[in-house]
């Protein structure tokens, strides 16, 4: 291997994202280096009056069937590829010219996946072939040729030409980068062919993610964290969203943020979500949002202080006056009406995130990192409608009891299990979240409602394994509730409710979330 500068005679340019590509031309021409190019990219370079070979020129061979085939041939990938030491003569004789430079960033294909209605000609025709094989080919021979796929590293390579030549330890860094580069858009192309073709859980699992930005640490000081995004995703997310103001975003922001994100993605009608350390302090929905921000944040001030809300409607005025009466970290809303924007400045610490338009949740995958391996898994995207109930008890819920039920359990998904919420009026009142056991799950949501029980549905996001919990709820005045059903103990459970006049439904499905 050789270790030592490498001097730059001949370059192939061929890139995709032609930023800078003019600029990077020039320097190069400067330098007294030769320009090989194919395509659009030579065209551009011509235009600019740099002097420029065609790659059909230099091979003698034409670009063939628009121009799927042109830079695949041997004189291209044996000047790329070829040892200067060992294979000099073979390289004399079949006419082969080094290649010491190949600069090439290949098509779309994130891009064109993330378009609305794209066809899959469009698809397959955007899976590069000859982009990919140089610039592997000039990674493999990293002792004597180099690769940029990134348009920030053209500036620092030509600073080391000028110096003398490319080092080992930049080629080395390079060819890394580059293979980077062509692993993700090989996963890229893999990961969207398996999702239309196979089953939702492939044999072989590739995804992959660009990084946005280091973050100043994780969860905790000591943990070193940075940001990736999924290439291509224009959806609704606190990645995409427009920071007004504040500081840039924490490891534990950009993860409550998102939860309260998540959480508001799941209502229709106008919503407001409280989230304190990934779980929601206080939600509610209404048909004035004012009046829900309102009552979303009465529920519980105290944990709210410092917390995260999120909207899905237009800030307004109104509310961005309530909000700087409070301590809010982040501020989240699809948009913010004129004048918002100066009256949230009053808390110049506070983020203050536009995130568009509010879609629903779209159909993912979630990770969990074990020792070893990952746990996938669909995200809890089902959505338990009337129609899903079940009524095994005497007492039956009334309109608004269960209207209070199916707006409940579309927060519970959300809360740590074991999980119980008290809800009245499509407003949570107490919230038990995280607990080791169910009981203990109820004494807490009772104590956080702080004496408001009184005509609130409990909602359960798993089934009571007894009916000590029925008999706390009842000794407080909760007249229904919500749980999924299946113990082995449900008679003794429905016997319970039937004793205490509480209406129950079963939703044949529970929500677990740890």
């Amino acid at each position: 291997m050789n270790t030592t500068q490498v001097q730059v005679k001949r370059a192939l340019i061929s890139v995709s994202d032609k930023t800078s590509i003019v600029d990077l031309a020039h320097e190069l021409h400067h330098l007294g280096v030769e320009i090989l190019s194919t395509g659009g990219t030579a065209k551009k370079i011509r235009e600019a009056n740099i002097p420029v070979i065609d790659v059909s020129e230099f091979t003698g061979y034409p670009e063939m069937m628009n121009g799927r085939v042109k830079s695949l041939h041997p004189l291209i990938h044996g000047g790329i590829l070829g040892r200067r030491d060992d294979h000099a003569d073979e390289g004399t004789k079949h006419n082969v010219q080094w290649i010491d430079l190949v600069v090439c960033n290949l098509y779309p294909f994130a891009q064109t996946i993330a378009k609305e209605g794209v066809q899959i000609d469009e698809v397959f025709e955007n899976i590069d072939i000859g982009g990919p094989s140089m610039i592997r080919s000039c990674a493999k021979n990293v002792g004597w040729a180099a690769v940029m796929v990134d348009v920030e590293d053209y500036a620092p390579m030509l600073d080391e030409l000028r110096d003398g030549g490319l080092s080992f330890k930049t080629r080395t860094k390079l060819a890394a980068k580059a293979l980077r580069h062509t692993a993700q858009y090989d996963a890229i192309i893999a990961q969207h062919l398996s999702e239309k073709t196979e089953a939702v859980f492939p044999e072989w699992l590739t995804k992959t993610y660009n990084k946005s930005y280091d973050l100043r640490y994780g969860e905790n000081p000591h943990q070193e964290a940075a940001v990736y995004k999924t290439p291509g995703f224009k959806g609704t997310s606190i990645l995409n969203a427009v920071i007004h103001q504040g500081k840039k975003l924490s490891y534990n922001n950009i993860g409550d943020a998102d939860g309260a994100l998540t959480m508001v993605k799941e209502y229709a009608q106008p919503a407001c979500i409280v989230v304190k350390h990934a779980n929601p302090c206080g939600a509610a929905v209404g048909t004035d949002m004012y009046d829900t921000f309102k009552r979303a944040y009465a529920v519980d001030p105290k944990s709210a202080f410092g917390g995260i809300i999120a909207i899905n409607r237009p800030c307004t005025v109104e509310i961005a006056e309530e909000i700087v009466s409070v301590y809010a970290e982040i501020v989240i809303a699809p948009s913010y009406a004129p004048g918002t924007l100066e009256i949230l400045a009053k808390k110049k610490k506070m983020r203050v995130l536009e995130v568009g338009n509010i879609q629903p949740r779209a159909p993912k995958h979630e990770v969990k990192y074990i020792e070893g391996g990952l746990l996938v898994q669909d995200i809890d995207a089902k959505t338990i409608t009337k129609e899903d109930l079940t009524f095994p008890t005497e007492r039956q819920p009334s309109p608004q009891e269960l209207d209070d039920m199916l707006f409940s359990w579309k927060v519970l998904k959300h809360v740590k299990s074991n999980g119980i919420l008290l809800a009245k009026q499509n407003t949570t009142v107490g919230l038990g979240a995280g607990q080791v056991s169910r009981v203990d799950a109820v004494e807490l949501a009772i104590k956080k409602a702080e004496g408001s029980v009184e005509g609130c549905i409990l909602a359960s996001d798993a089934f009571f394994p007894f009916r000590d919990s029925i008999d706390r709820a009842a000794e407080v005045g909760i007249k229904a509730i919500i749980q999924p059903g299946g113990s082995i103990r449900d008679e003794e459970v429905i016997k319970a409710c039937n004793e205490h006049s509480i209406a129950m439904v079963f939703t044949g499905a529970r929500c677990f979330k740890h």
